[in-house]
């Protein structure tokens, strides 16, 4: 910890992983920082709340009485649908058109492969019900469902035995009447059952998409609210007077209250808060080209922050399913410290994608996992177990680690210390694949990055990958594994809102233009009101735009005022799409087709101090310590909190610390800033 704190004002932020529940605690009358981390319980998921909780007041002296502020980021949502677990729902649909969902978009997940296929939809075709009813494209109504046929269909539901409905009709997108009146006909005939429209979750045009999208909030929306209520019950039950924040997808925080009906908006949350406070520590650092990498207990998640700015997206991916609304950008993979190693039938030596988790763990946890892991790999190579870890929560078994490595060395005729370090170097290929798709999409040179690795597992990885991608410098963050939870708390109300217009921009588009953001500016200024935020904001206008006949549009920053000018609006799409395609085509018809807006609600800023330095000078060792590297050598051992502002040092080294372990490989020179972030500079 960082020494007992008097009780004061206090801002608290929580993300929720697959191994730790992670704590960031902020007193706002001195600016120090208290950091922690908790074991999770799968079987009871957010009782490691109060065990946190409860460890900040004995350990830092927190009053939950006078906590502020509260923020959470969760992984229950995205969990939810991994592992399948969510509510058995049922969709109604126009009549004829039952077959969207089963046909999607036609695309297979790999298409060089004639044995892979799609994965099962979360409402299967035996699940939808279709009701003869009719949009037009231009909103009008030529066929109005009748109470007769909403009837029938929710007696179907009935008995296919649906916890709740989806409603998604053709065109909703442009008149969301006819979905409001089929749902509140069905919360009149069955009030057990919850309903959720899709004009209402997203309403934005082609039905797949929209329909997708409500049917992954409807998914998920029984665990989240429950999941939200026992939150809320566990805050007051040890006197917390703060509101629950939820951090979103977007990178923005929304109150529990909405998350309980916008599940989906918050299904990326913990991901998109590590980026967020990575983005905040990276502009304290001076870095402005980042290249992110989260490594927790189950996957490894990277993102890009290009001239000190959080790129968003709006085509993630939950698992096998499309998330459509606007998300921070993030790729993911399936390695992370819990990542099992196996040996296929072939004799080939695999990691993940299966993890350990926190129940059993990795073997060198000692908690009854015996399957060999990342974690453990790390143990026997000696970069871990020379310490206590997880704030004195964990003591390294490495006799444990050696024995579940074992398992897998005979089989493919190497040492128990050359098959860890063959595991090592299977993780980091694996993400190094993953990491240079990022790059090619986003059309970077990650040569130009700062490569800054945080979670459990960033730092023990993070510097062995950025030497296998050629990039020249690693920025290790002063308390890397709660980034993520400092991300919560400099985060910002934010909430996004959409309007299909499908218009060619031209002159006679102006005033639909205005009036669509005159709407959204509207309804964003509402949701801040709405989430009791009284301070400054902002908005962010942009537009999905097109070339006449292109099949998919791209997002384009916009200014409001440029709404009554097409021909600027026009030149910033040529800009736009010259800048991801390295082309456009400046005589080109451009269609419009939705308008965005982001209602973004400012919040104040931390403000950690920078520490004096005296100058450069020689950090000193605690002790030398045996690693396997190319083969047994000593190298020196570093405690985090004996590096000073000035210090610096040179690889290969080990840096421990409560939160994590930071892995130093030869040929790269340490040096610690004012802010005790630990700079890594590689030699050319």
């Amino acid at each position: 910890m960082d020494g007992t704190l008097a009780p004061a004002n206090w801002k608290v932020g929580v993300d929720i992983g697959g191994t730790f529940m992670d704590f960031c605690a902020l007193d706002t009358t001195s600016g120090r920082i208290a950091s922690l981390k908790v074991l999770t319980t799968p079987d009871e998921p957010g009782a490691e709340l109060l065990t946190g909780l409860d460890l900040l007041a004995e350990r830092v002296g927190l009053d939950p009485a006078c906590v502020s502020r509260f923020v959470h980021g969760t992984t229950v949502g995205v969990n939810t649908i991994l592992q399948r677990k969510g509510a058995r729902l049922a969709m109604i649909t126009n009549a004829g058109f039952e077959d969207v969902i089963e046909l999607a978009r036609l695309a297979m997940p790999d298409m060089y492969s004639l044995f892979c296929h799609r994965a099962n939809p979360l409402v299967p075709r035996d699940r939808i019900f279709g009701v003869p009813a009719r949009l037009r494209a231009d909103g009008s109504e030529p066929l109005a469902p009748t109470a007769e046929a909403v009837r029938d269909a929710v007696a179907q539901a009935r008995d296919v035995g649906a916890d709740g409905i989806i409603v998604s009709f053709l065109h909703s997108w442009r008149n969301g009447a006819q979905e409001a009146k089929v749902k509140s006909m069905i919360e009149a005939e069955a009030p057990d059952l919850f309903v959720f429209t899709s004009s209402e979750v997203w309403p934005v045009i082609r039905e797949y998409e929209r329909s997708s999208t409500a049917i992954l909030n409807g998914y998920v929306h029984p665990r989240v609210a429950g999941y939200l209520s026992a939150l809320e019950d566990r805050l007051a039950s040890r006197g917390v007077p703060a509101k629950a924040l939820l951090t979103k997808s977007n990178g923005g925080l929304m109150s529990a209250s909405e998350g309980r009906r916008g599940c989906v908006s918050m299904l990326l949350s913990g991901t998109a808060s590590g980026v967020m406070g990575a983005a905040f520590l990276a502009r304290q650092a001076g870095e402005s080209q980042v290249l992110t990498l989260d490594i927790g207990g189950t996957s490894a998640d990277f993102a890009l922050i290009v001239d000190g700015e959080v790129q968003y997206g709006s085509d993630e991916r939950i698992g096998d399913f499309p998330l459509h609304i606007p998300s921070v950008s993030v790729s993911s993979i399936a390695i992370g410290g819990g990542s099992i190693a196996s040996v296929d039938n072939h004799g080939v030596l695999r990691v993940g994608p299966d993890s350990a988790g926190s129940t059993p763990g990795p073997a060198c946890y000692g908690r009854g996992g015996t399957a060999p892991t990342v974690t453990d790999a790390m143990a026997v190579c000696g970069w871990l177990g020379q310490v206590e870890m997880a704030y004195g929560q964990l003591k390294i078994d490495r006799d444990l680690a050696r024995a579940a490595v074992a398992g897998l060395a005979e089989p493919i005729g190497r040492s128990v210390e050359e098959t860890a370090q063959a595991i090592l170097d299977i993780a980091v290929s694996e993400m190094f694949v993953e990491v240079e798709k990022l790059g090619s999409r986003a059309g970077v040179d990650l040569r130009d990055f700062t490569l800054m690795p945080f979670g459990g597992g960033g730092p023990m990885l993070g510097a062995f990958l950025a030497r296998e991608l050629g990039m020249e410098r690693v920025l290790a963050p002063r308390r890397p594994g709660v980034v993520s939870a400092l991300g919560g708390l400099v985060a910002d109300m934010r909430g996004d809102f959409l309007r299909t217009v499908f218009r060619d921009l031209d002159a006679a588009a102006v005033s639909t233009l205005r009036a669509a953001f005159e709407a959204l500016r509207d309804e964003g200024q509402a949701w801040l009101t709405a989430q009791g935020h009284d301070g400054p904001a902002q908005i962010r206008l942009s537009a999905d735009m097109r070339y006449a006949g292109q099949s998919y549009e791209i997002e384009t920053p916009l200014e409001p005022d440029w709404l009554s000018d097409p021909a600027r609006m026009a030149a910033a799409f040529h800009e736009t799409h010259r800048q991801i395609y390295d082309f456009n085509d400046d005589d080109g018809a451009i269609e419009i087709v939705n308008l965005r807006l982001a209602a973004i609600g400012l919040t104040p800023k931390l403000d950690m101090a920078a520490e004096p330095s005296d100058g450069a000078s020689q950090a000193t060792p605690e002790r030398y310590v045996q690693v396997h590297l190319n083969g047994a050598r000593d190298i020196p051992l570093f405690q985090r909190s004996d590096l000073v502002s000035g210090t610096e040092f040179h690889g290969p080294a080990v840096v421990c610390q409560e939160d994590t372990t930071l892995a130093i490989p030869g040929g790269a020179t340490a040096q610690v800033d004012r802010h005790l972030n630990i700079h890594l500079i590689f030699a050319e």
